[in-house]
């Protein structure tokens, strides 16, 4: 016998076991996959729910938890309470981004870098398939934002943004695009929330730019705009961060 093959090492290793509550979660995420639950159904009761799946009510508790917190289920209390399995929220994704962004696990640079061909991307895409109705709502938000640019807050004039960037991501009618865009402009916001704010001639003149463009359907022109405007910015956020002896990748928020 070969002994140099006897004492190779093995390809496979053990595959550790899982706890109980991890296969309850697995179990019923298999089911919304599935589509055997759906949102507003009602899981059976913790006990009975033990029963059926041979565990502990423990490990039925522990994945309830653990479901909640991801957001696919919601616990009600009182008689007529119970766990629910309820709509995704994209809440989950921006909470993500914004621990790894504090965490120092991705830097602002890297984030900022994503939003923009992100958006550049968003931007050719509302272009080709915006209607008349989402154009007519970009130019209104446009027109509101150059009045709060003028007399109105700062908390004002974000708000006007957030809605911008989520009236040009429904105009793709591509979900995951609207998903992403509001994750990662919430992000944003509360960097923005803690910098000197972003000028205003600079920003009326860009979103009238870019709104040209998305009605006359030039997405190369769009996508440019789109691509200047958020470098800009990107710039105005590390200048800023840097000058408030925050680190440029803002671990501190």
């Amino acid at each position: 016998m070969d002994q140099t093959a006897a004492k190779a090492p093995a390809m496979f290793q053990p595959i550790p076991a899982q706890r109980a509550f991890e296969v309850v979660c697995e179990r019923i995420r298999e089911l919304v996959a599935s589509g055997r639950l759906k949102k507003g159904d009602k899981l059976p009761p913790e006990r009975e729910l033990a029963i059926q799946l041979g565990v502990s009510r423990l490990a039925i508790r522990e994945a309830f938890r653990s479901l909640e917190n991801a957001g696919l289920i919601a616990l009600q209390r009182g008689p007529k309470g119970g766990a629910f399995i309820q709509a995704s929220s994209d809440r989950k994704m921006t909470e993500l981004m914004q621990d790894m962004l504090n965490l120092g696990t991705i830097t602002l640079s890297e984030l900022t870098e994503a939003r923009i061909f992100i958006l550049a991307s968003v931007a050719r895409l509302a272009c080709e398939r915006a209607t008349t109705q989402d154009l007519e709502q970009i130019e209104e938000n446009v027109r509101l934002n150059e009045v709060a640019l003028k007399s109105g807050s700062r908390e004002i004039r974000l708000q006007h943004a957030t809605d911008f960037y989520e009236l040009l991501a429904s105009a793709t009618k591509n979900k995951v695009m609207t998903v992403v865009v509001r994750s990662l402009t919430d992000v944003i916001r509360v960097i923005l929330q803690r910098i000197e704010i972003y000028p205003t001639q600079d920003l009326a003149l860009s979103r009238r730019r870019f709104l040209e463009a998305l009605q006359a359907r030039n997405g190369d022109q769009a996508a440019q705009e789109m691509h200047t405007h958020l470098r800009k910015l990107h710039e105005h956020i590390v200048r800023h961060a840097v000058e408030q002896k925050q680190s440029p990748d803002l671990t501190s928020l």
